[in-house]
């Protein structure tokens, strides 16, 4: 597990989203291979009152719907690990979306306008079930919410865009070019005082757009 500035990522991705003001219960769902025992050991470290839930390393979907029985919620907010930039304003947007339009699903990435690494997901738990029973794929059962996403006739759907097409920037960390970018921005911008922003970090691309440079090759 790769250390941010001394953390460990997945710790600066549940830093950020504690600041979320939709949120409520806070739920880390992981497999129940052995190799991620660190995980929940990091997890517990970190703040014993953040829910865990170990299920399927294959079967996402099954694993979400089993986590969200055990912690009976109604709403799911998915925001996944590799994403330690991600700004807990836009998710918020996101979950408002959601809750003012009454949809089954909503997000910011099926025409994405946001940088890669912002994604926000929110479905209802009805919706969840209902992929949960009919989904069969295994990229729908991996995946989580494909089914939904590919069945607009079955689920509401609605997709939060930004007002500047931001899609070709990279902020989510699959490589190690990944890792190094995300590192020099927090080098740049963090602070334990407050939780920096999307528009900070692209004030920092602007005043160095070399930075960009670290992982565009993955675009």
């Amino acid at each position: 597990m790769k250390d941010i500035l001394g953390k460990p990522m997945l710790i600066r991705v549940l830093e950020r989203i504690k600041e979320m003001k939709t949120k409520d219960t806070l739920v880390v769902a992981t497999t129940t291979s052995r190799e991620d025992d660190i995980i929940v050991t990091t997890v517990r470290e970190y703040d014993e009152t953040i829910g865990i839930y170990r299920g399927s390393s294959h079967d996402v979907l099954d694993r979400y719907h089993k986590a969200a029985k055990k912690y009976e919620v109604d709403i799911i907010v998915r925001i996944t690990s590799d994403d330690p930039l991600i700004d807990p304003k836009i998710s918020d947007m996101v979950v408002e979306a959601f809750l003012e339009n009454q949809c089954d699903y909503c997000c910011n990435n099926m025409r994405r306008t946001y940088p890669y690494g912002m994604d926000t997901e929110v479905f209802s738990v009805e919706s969840l079930e209902k992929a949960w029973k009919e989904a069969h794929s295994a990229d729908e059962r991996e995946h989580v919410t494909p089914y939904m996403r590919k069945n607009p006739d079955k689920f509401k759907l609605l997709n939060v865009e930004h007002s500047t097409d931001l899609s070709r920037l990279r902020w989510t960390v699959d490589y190690e070019e990944d890792f190094e970018f995300v590192t020099k921005i927090y080098e740049r911008l963090y602070s334990e005082e407050r939780i920096f922003s999307m528009e900070d970090i692209l004030d920092v691309l602007h005043k160095e757009p070399w930075l960009a440079d670290i992982n565009r090759i993955f675009r």
